[in-house]
C-alpha cells in the first residue's frame, strides 16, 4: 500500500532509491511499525533494492577500461572482480 506522496520508484534516480532503502531499514529495525504497514514497507524496499541493483548493473556496463597490447590502444568491459 504505497503512500499516494511515494515517487514511483522506476523514476528515482539511485541516490533517491538508496535513501529511501536505508529510511526503510531504520523502520523496520526499530520495530515499531504496526504489522500491515511493515509489510508494504518491506515490499516497497524490495522494490527500491531491485531498482538500485539494476542502476549499478547499468552504470557496471558502461564503466570501460583502457587496454594497451599489440593491436594498439582498445577498451573493454571492466573486470570488478
Amino acid at each position: 500500500m504505497a503512500d499516494a506522496k511515494e515517487k514511483p520508484v522506476d523514476k528515482m534516480s539511485f541516490e533517491e532509491a538508496l535513501g529511501e532503502l536505508e529510511g526503510i531499514v531504520k523502520q523496520l529495525e526499530a520495530g515499531e511499525v504496526e504489522l500491515e504497514k511493515s509489510i508494504a514497507i518491506y515490499e516497497r524496499g524490495a522494490a527500491l533494492k531491485a531498482h538500485c541493483e539494476s542502476r549499478l548493473k547499468s552504470a557496471e556496463l558502461k564503466v570501460e577500461q583502457i587496454v594497451q597490447g599489440a593491436g594498439g590502444v582498445t577498451t573493454e568491459p571492466a573486470n570488478f572482480e
